[in-house]
């Protein structure tokens, strides 16, 4: 029994995503909310978001026990990339890529 979650078009890019993600694969899920609570970067606050959403869904949907639960998977992949211009010397512009990602995260019981 798997219980899933996932965020869509987060504006943080997928690999700083993919980073934090990486610090709470396999642990339980009361140990990887206290990692990201003292995680200073801004993904940890969306990944623990979607951990929140994926325990209330094995509470709810599934019937399962939430002191049981632990991270299986957390993913971070690439989302649209959205496109901007800067104006820079001699008349010249240079694209800005604006990355975004899609966070996932599924919650087994042990």
């Amino acid at each position: 029994m798997e219980a899933k979650a996932i965020a869509k078009f987060v504006r943080v890019s997928p690999r700083k995503a993919g980073q934090v993600a990486g610090l709470v694969r396999g642990k339980s899920v009361g140990e990887a909310l206290a990692i990201l609570k003292y995680t200073s970067q801004k993904p940890a606050g969306i990944i623990a978001k979607v951990i929140e959403s994926a325990m209330a869904n094995a509470e709810n949907n599934h019937d399962m026990d939430k002191d049981k639960l632990y991270v299986a998977e957390v993913y971070a992949n690439q989302g649209p990339t959205m496109k901007r211009f800067m104006p820079r010397a001699m008349g010249r512009a240079t694209t800005i890529r604006k990355r975004t990602s899609h966070i996932g995260v599924v919650l087994k019981e042990k």
